[in-house]
């Protein structure tokens, strides 16, 4: 199944939601606030973290390797959170969170994007994100076995841990004025100009439909643990977009609907079937 979806164009829309459920954890919020460089390079850390989530999946022998040097560089990642808790990127229960919360999000925003997951569909999707889990290094024990031990390890996550931490509530509330993020610096020179000269007509927009689809495509529960308004317009207004991109993506061709890593190993698998 992540072989269908992850690298589909749809998942670009999932992944904002995901990523503040992860630093909404005291520990990872806090990690990311003292060291990431999200602030100073968003198109750089977004570029380095699509790729890196995309091997997991498609890199073949690489993904091993990209879960190793993940391990690497979380090594020296270490503080204390907003609860004056000492934490290290590596300790089991943040570490595990972090590649929990693509699970719920997946199949939240599915109803949206896609069809949503069968019963059937809903356990395989499981077992492969455990197995996506062992290629990171995150130990059986560490994370819930099925979908039915699943579910309430993650409302005790909510309910114990979850909190609008400092980088969670800047990828959620704060104004594109307040936090203002660069044009981007990747891309053909041309657009790179074009986009520079727009950039403060185009940010204020882009960051209304970025707020409006991480809030959106976020799980409920989570969304209400958090504190992030959303109104039944706004719920509206989801609906009908994501009718649009369920009718849509599906009929783009291949070189459109998957990421460029998703593509190549797509068509290197087809290619050793013959």
């Amino acid at each position: 199944m992540l072989w269908t979806i992850a690298g589909d164009i749809r998942a670009l829309l999932m992944l904002p939601s995901a990523l503040v459920m992860q630093v909404a954890h005291p520990a990872v919020g806090a990690g990311v606030d003292a060291y990431s460089v999200f602030r100073t390079d968003p198109w750089g850390r977004g570029e380095r973290s699509l790729r890196s989530a995309l091997l997991w999946v498609y890199g073949g022998d690489e993904a091993a390797a990209e879960g190793r040097r993940l391990r690497v560089l979380h090594r020296t990642i270490q503080g204390t959170d907003t609860r004056g808790r000492r934490y290290h990127a590596l300790m089991p229960a943040p570490y595990a969170w972090v590649h929990a919360t693509g699970f719920p999000v997946y199949r939240h925003a599915q109803r949206y994007l896609g069809r949503p997951f069968t019963e059937a569909q809903e356990r395989q999707l499981y077992a492969e994100w455990l197995q996506v889990g062992r290629i990171l290094g995150i130990h059986d024990r560490d994370m819930p076995q099925t979908p039915e031990e699943f579910w309430p390890y993650y409302r005790k996550v909510l309910a114990d841990e979850l909190e609008l931490t400092a980088v969670a509530r800047v990828l959620t509330v704060t104004d594109a004025t307040d936090a203002p993020v660069p044009p981007p610096d990747r891309g053909p020179r041309l657009i790179r100009a074009l986009l520079r000269a727009l950039w403060p007509l185009l940010l204020p927009p882009l960051a209304r439909f970025r707020r409006f689809i991480t809030i959106g495509f976020m799980p409920p529960d989570a969304r209400q643990v958090l504190g992030l308004p959303w109104t039944p317009r706004q719920e509206r207004a989801l609906r009908r977009f994501g009718l649009a991109a369920r009718i849509l993506v599906p009929l783009l061709p291949e070189r459109l609907r998957y990421l460029p890593l998703a593509r190549r190993a797509r068509a290197r698998h087809r290619a050793a079937r013959h």
